[in-house]
């Protein structure tokens, strides 16, 4: 049986406010998919009489699989992992029901480079070359987001790919790469798991879709917001050193170039802390 799950909201930007605009609820894959699949997450909002609400995301280097319905019809999309932060526009009614995939999980259903998806949304008729119209208005026909689990595990199943013992290590790398804060440096995570820097390169270009450099930079950039949101003004220059940047100045022009404000401005956006 299918159970919620609860995952960090890391990388949901202001997620406090985002609470009071929509619904999020995450859900687990069957044990048989779990290698490739992270969980399932069902949104749903209603803002009908309300100003629309633009939710940014600073996103895992994860692919996802979304069917949505909106005021404006149905569309069922891959979306490659986003180079910068990506925000989307919630207005009047909508649903989406997502597939998160593991770091690495989506190249054996792909069987392309990850790479290419970076910063592009497919269609699922682009993707996987099958229309999926009636299966996406069947979903929405049902009230519960868990209801819907069974008809994408079906879709998934029909393109079960061979087992990849890649999908497994790039899961562990990546892992480490949240988890272990030695992981500064590419160099770092390619003396940890005793694979060349090239060959880790090579790796993520056709796993994950992003380079080493950018997962281990994607996270302490996560870390690093979701300091500033809890209410505490970083001492910037040993955030910056924690965090493994060269210098503060480094940091900062990451940072802006991410999220589109300094740290600072950024910390007077979430209401002049």
């Amino acid at each position: 049986m299918t159970s919620h799950v609860h995952r960090t909201d890391k990388g949901i930007l202001q997620a406090e406010a985002g609470k009071h605009k929509f619904s999020l609820n995450r859900y687990q894959p069957s044990p048989d998919l779990a290698l490739y699949i992270e969980h399932y997450w069902v949104v749903r909002w209603d803002l009908r009489g309300q100003d629309p609400y633009r939710q940014v995301i600073l996103s895992y280097p994860n692919v996802n699989i979304s069917f949505e319905q909106e005021q404006q019809g149905i569309y069922a999309g891959v979306y490659g992992v986003p180079k910068t932060t990506y925000a989307r526009l919630l207005q009047d009614t909508g649903i989406v029901f997502g597939v998160k995939f593991h770091p690495g999980g989506f190249y054996p259903f792909w069987k392309q480079p990850v790479s290419l998806l970076t910063g592009e949304i497919l269609s699922i008729q682009e993707a996987f070359g099958v229309e999926t119209i009636d299966m996406t208005h069947m979903m929405f026909a049902m009230e519960h987001g868990e209801d819907m689990i069974p008809l994408v595990e079906q879709f998934l199943r029909d393109r079960l790919p061979e087992p990849d013992e890649q999908v497994a290590l790039i899961r562990r790398i990546v892992q480490a790469a949240i988890t272990n804060k030695e992981i500064l440096q590419v160099e770092d995570m390619a003396h940890t798991f005793g694979i060349n820097k090239r060959t880790l390169q090579r790796l993520f270009n056709r796993y994950v879709g992003v380079s080493p450099k950018w997962v281990i930079g994607r996270y302490r950039l996560q870390e690093a917001a979701e300091l500033m949101e809890k209410g505490s003004m970083p001492d910037w220059s040993k955030l910056s050193q924690d965090l493994g940047y060269y210098d503060q100045a480094h940091f900062i022009k990451t940072f802006k170039s991410m999220i589109g404000k300094s740290p600072e401005e950024y910390v007077k956006s979430l209401g002049g802390v």
